[in-house]
C-alpha cells in the first residue's frame, strides 16, 4: 500500500490548473486570441491618436480657420529641401542701380529703418561716402548692423554695387556706375580707363 499511496501523492504534486482536454483547448485559445486582440487595440489607439488637428474642414473652421490649403503649405515648408539649384542666364542684361534699389533696398533706406541712411539724405550718407566705395560695397555684400548680406541673393554682386552707387550718388557721392567685369576685360581700351 505504501507504493500505491506514493504514486497518488506524486500525481497530486504534478497536476496543474488544466485537468482535462476541454480546459486545455480553452487555455490555448485565450493564450493566442487575447494577445492578438490586445495588439489590434493598441494599433488602433496609436493610429487614431496620430491624426493632426484640422484635417477635417469642419474641425479646421472650429479650430481657428485652418484650411486644408494652408495646412498643405505648412507641410511643404517643413519638408522643403535645404538647398536649391537655380539656373540663370549669364548673358542677361544687368539691372540698373535704381531697379535693384526699388526691389531690394527701398524698404529700409526709404524710411530709415533700423539706422539705415535714408535715400538722398546727404548728412546721413556723408560719413559713409567718406569711407569709400569699396567699404560701402563690402557692407552691402556682407551685411552690417541690422542689414543682412545681399551677396549671393537675387542679384549679382555688380548689380548690388550699382544699387550702392545709386544710393551714394543720391546722397552726394560721385562714384562711377560699375560695369560687368567680363565686358571690361574684353575691351582693353575700356579697362585702361
Amino acid at each position: 500500500m505504501s507504493a500505491n499511496s506514493h504514486d497518488h501523492a506524486a500525481e497530486e504534486a504534478h497536476t496543474g490548473p488544466i485537468k482535462n482536454p476541454k480546459q486545455l483547448l480553452v487555455a490555448v485559445f485565450f493564450s493566442f486570441v487575447v494577445p492578438i486582440f490586445a495588439i489590434i487595440g493598441l494599433v488602433y489607439f496609436v493610429v487614431s491618436a496620430a491624426k493632426p488637428a484640422g484635417t477635417n474642414s469642419e474641425e479646421s473652421m472650429a479650430l481657428g480657420g485652418v484650411t486644408e490649403q494652408s495646412q498643405n503649405i505648412a507641410v511643404a515648408q517643413r519638408i522643403q529641401k535645404v538647398g536649391a539649384v537655380e539656373i540663370r542666364d549669364a548673358n542677361r542684361e544687368l539691372k540698373s542701380g535704381e531697379d535693384v534699389f526699388k526691389a531690394q533696398c527701398t524698404t529700409c533706406h526709404s524710411a530709415g529703418v533700423a539706422g539705415a541712411p535714408k535715400f538722398g539724405d546727404a548728412a546721413a550718407w556723408g560719413p559713409r561716402i567718406a569711407t569709400g566705395f569699396e567699404s560701402l560695397l563690402h557692407s552691402a555684400l556682407k551685411g552690417k548692423g541690422a542689414m543682412g548680406a545681399q551677396g549671393g541673393g537675387d542679384f549679382e554682386d555688380t548689380e548690388v554695387a550699382r544699387a550702392v552707387v545709386y544710393m551714394a550718388n543720391a546722397g552726394g557721392a560721385k562714384f562711377p556706375i560699375p560695369q560687368k567685369p567680363a565686358a571690361a576685360a574684353s575691351d582693353p581700351a575700356e579697362a585702361a580707363k
